[in-house]
């Protein structure tokens, strides 16, 4: 399946739609609110913002840091996705020790937008190379993966505080497109029809191959719903039984397949 292409300037406005809702939102969040579970294992809600500044303020510092020898990008979306599990574990630690130095996580927020601003031109470059853990990556790339993490952590703080934070159509049409696209890799095939509206159909699943008529393994599903399914907030079977999720055929089981972002 060919590589989806993004465009800088929508990423570049969807980034600043997401990060602006997120920074305003968190100004609203009393101390009591700061200290409900997050939903993530471990961390409260104060961890959850000081994760978000973390997001935010990443694009500026690995900016700031010299381009990687490679000539060409070695990590693409659907791999970066796949791969965010091997690294959940410095994440967490990282968070951990960045929400006991921090007293006020809105400020910490504040402070990694003001990081971001003066850099945005340079983060959704499709040129310009990244020094990122995982191999050289492109900086609209790993923008878009900042698009990701803050649509599924405005989903977390939403649902642990009862907010409304917005989510931007483009950062979420991104997201979900995304995480559709890292399944189909991480299982190949055209058997069975993914489909997200109103952003994304794919297929995936090795098996029989389908080219007319109505496809005989189709899953459906809304843009919540998937999301919280492809990074493991809830269940195949969870959503089956909530009826957001529809499955008919006899390949139409994507559980052994999700999640796929760690």
């Amino acid at each position: 399946m060919p590589s989806r292409t993004y465009d800088p300037a929508k990423v570049r406005k969807a980034l600043t739609a997401q990060v602006e809702a997120l920074a305003g939102a968190a100004h609203t969040i009393g101390a009591e609110q700061r200290a409900l579970p997050s939903g993530l294992p471990g961390w409260d809600v104060h961890h959850l913002l000081v994760h978000i500044a973390l997001q935010i303020d990443a694009v500026p510092r690995l900016l700031a840091r010299p381009e990687p020898a490679a000539t060409k990008a070695e990590v693409d979306l659907s791999t970066w996705a796949r791969s965010t599990v091997t690294r959940a574990e410095k994440l967490d630690e990282d968070t951990r020790t960045e929400a006991a130095r921090t007293p006020d996580a809105a400020a910490r927020i504040d402070e990694a937008v003001e990081q971001l601003e003066p850099v945005l031109e340079s983060a959704v470059r499709p040129d310009l190379l990244l020094p990122h853990p995982f191999g050289a990556m492109r900086a609209l790339d790993f923008t878009v993966t900042r698009l990701v993490e803050l649509v599924v952590h405005t989903d977390d703080l939403n649902r642990a505080t009862r907010a409304a934070v917005p989510l931007d159509r483009t950062a979420l049409a991104a997201t979900v497109r995304l995480l559709a696209d890292a399944v189909a890799a991480k299982a190949p095939g055209r058997s069975v029809e993914l489909r997200i509206p109103p952003f994304a159909v794919t297929q995936c699943v090795a098996g029989p191959r389908h080219t007319r008529g109505t496809p005989p393994n189709v899953v459906e599903t809304d843009p919540l719903t998937w999301l919280r399914l492809a990074t493991g907030r809830t269940t195949w079977a969870d959503a089956r039984k909530r009826r957001v999720l529809t499955a008919s055929g006899d390949r139409a089981d994507l559980s052994a397949h999700l999640p796929v972002l760690g």
